[in-house]
């Protein structure tokens, strides 16, 4: 099936009027107006155009986030784009248990969360009180971000908020050409129990990824955690999907995240652990500081 002109003209209006950077909208625009114009994209079918734009926003804008992805099963078509990008990642969350895949008690005390996604907090938040329920009693805590693909910002306050005391820690602004500026504030009022005054490690690797990357940083800024593993994906910018046709979906970063405590975020680079191993080994190095620290705690008068 052929990508029409006009499925192609509107993911590039979506693109250019939302972008976070407009200068890079613009540029890559011109390239695949180019492109069409010339025929270039004519002969290959709506799965082979999908990705020839997708390489061209790459070329210029660098960007992750930014897709043009195509669906072999068509979905329903809903009537608002926003309701439509709503209901797609909550169908994720659904079928990724709200991101919380593990749930254990280690030997030694140890608590351990592995987590797929972060949901939005009002999808994920009953799902997560009671992960922290399970691990309130333990004496350390791992959370495994080593296949945690993405998420919500809001999330990961949620997230944040049960490691830290209080309501009155900034975690990040968010700059938006769409929403304007947000701040993310430590929450107050929380279903499940806060876990305070113990340690936290966080195990990153090569597919921690967006939402992933944004909780590891937060918790590394805020010195609630030590992270343990490789360096993430580099992929920052929060993201909002568009269904254009029941198989073309345009996804836009349109907003830019901005750390309290580096002044900055991980686009590019990614989020890089204090003890660098390789992911494989990340649990075990994180086991052996986590019964190490408990050690410790012990043996203080």
């Amino acid at each position: 099936m052929i990508l029409g002109p006009k499925v192609l003209e509107a993911a590039l209006a979506r693109f250019e009027a939302e972008y976070i950077d407009p200068e890079k909208a613009a540029r890559a625009a011109a390239e695949i107006r180019r492109a069409a114009d010339a025929g270039e994209y004519a002969q290959l079918d709506g799965a082979a155009t999908c990705e020839a734009v997708t390489k061209v926003f790459f070329d210029v804008c660098r960007d992750k986030h930014l897709r043009l992805i195509w669906s072999e099963e068509p979905e329903p078509l809903e009537d608002e784009d926003e309701e439509a990008g709503a209901a797609m990642f909550a169908a994720l969350c659904r079928e990724h248990n709200n991101g919380v895949r593990k749930v254990e008690v280690l030997d030694g005390g140890i608590g351990y969360l592995e987590l797929t996604l972060i949901p939005t907090a009002e999808i994920g938040g009953a799902t997560i009180a009671a992960a922290m329920r399970v691990v309130a009693g333990t004496k350390a805590l791992i959370v495994d971000l080593r296949g945690t693909i993405g998420g919500s910002t809001d999330g990961v306050q949620l997230w944040c908020s049960y490691l830290i005391a209080g309501a009155d820690t900034l975690l990040t602004t968010s700059h938006s050409r769409v929403k304007g500026t947000r701040q993310y504030w430590s929450l107050g009022h929380l279903d499940g129990p806060r876990y305070l005054d113990r340690p936290v490690y966080v195990l990153t690797g090569a597919r921690t990824f967006s939402g992933g990357e944004d909780l590891a940083y937060t918790l590394q800024g805020l010195k609630r955690a030590t992270l343990i593993g490789a360096t993430t994906r580099g992929g920052a910018h929060p993201t909002d999907w568009y269904q254009l046709t029941e198989q073309v979906t345009v996804t836009v970063p349109n907003c830019r995240s901005e750390s309290p405590f580096t002044g900055t975020d991980w686009e590019g680079v990614g989020v890089v652990p204090e003890v660098a191993v390789a992911e494989e080994e990340a649990l075990a190095a994180a086991v052996e500081q986590a019964r190490l620290s408990i050690r410790a705690d012990a043996d203080r008068p």
